[in-house]
């Protein structure tokens, strides 16, 4: 019998296929658990979005949920997750559901998770599609290019990319070969973020913020505000929001730091 977290993570990304190609092994792999393999887990968390404790309770009980990592950083992984999930590819019928579960309060960043989550509750599956394929992808070119080299050259793999590269190598993080998009993509990049603050990566003190300062504060905030001017983004205009809020919360909390 499936454990429930396996199958929570595998409906929230759309299917045991989807699944195994975000953590780069095969298919029938990942068709043979039972449950989430104790060295599988941080990647399922990172490719999902679904917590550790959810996929392996017996593994990571509450005062191990981060590792070690605090409440702060553990926040800031889970926002960046859920950036990262947002600018892959367009939310399953699950994650809109748990989306609409999210609650905010009256700061800028709940105010755009109450946002978010009412446009998820109001959302179909197929028109999130719609709305993302013609945003991140279209006919061609979709109304956004989520890349630093483009939003820094007006073209795609550019220097921008070849200076990431170069940190990257340096913190000892690689491309996976089922990621077939270039490192400096929005999701790419909130994705490390996110394994940086969790502390997932044995990275010097300050790499999170190096990497923001570096390679996402020059950009990615102007993308997200891009997004939310898109004509018809119902939900997506508020992925922009949210993304934007974030960064901006991210860029001060690095420089009070100094």
């Amino acid at each position: 019998m499936q454990d429930p977290g396996l199958s929570e993570a595998i409906e929230a990304v759309g299917g045991v296929t989807e699944l195994a190609r975000r953590i780069g092994i095969a298919q029938p792999s990942v068709s043979n658990w039972d449950r989430v393999p104790a060295d599988r887990v941080i990647a399922v968390e990172t490719a999902t979005g679904i917590s550790r404790m959810r996929l392996r309770p017996d593994l990571f009980d509450k005062d191990f949920v981060s590792g070690g990592v605090d409440d702060v950083e553990s926040d800031r992984a889970q926002e960046y997750v859920l950036l990262s999930l947002l600018l892959a590819r367009a939310p399953t019928k699950a994650l809109l559901t748990r989306l609409a579960q999210l609650r905010g309060d009256a700061t800028p960043l709940g105010l755009a998770h109450a946002a978010l989550a009412q446009a998820a509750g109001d959302a179909d599956v197929g028109q999130v599609e719609r709305e993302y394929f013609d945003l991140l992808i279209g006919l061609g070119r979709g109304e956004i290019l989520p890349y630093a080299s483009y939003y820094l050259t007006g073209f795609l793999h550019e220097r921008p990319l070849a200076r990431l590269r170069d940190d990257l190598a340096q913190l000892g993080i690689e491309r996976v070969d089922s990621n077939h998009e270039p490192e400096d993509h929005a999701a790419t990049l909130c994705e490390i973020m996110a394994g940086l603050a969790r502390g997932d990566f044995p990275a010097p003190e300050y790499a999170d913020r190096n990497l923001f300062e570096k390679h996402i504060a020059p950009w990615m905030g102007r993308m997200f505000a891009d997004m939310e001017r898109v004509d018809g983004m119902k939900f997506y205009r508020h992925v922009g929001a949210l993304g934007r809020v974030f960064l901006d919360i991210e860029t001060e909390a690095f420089a009070l730091a100094d």
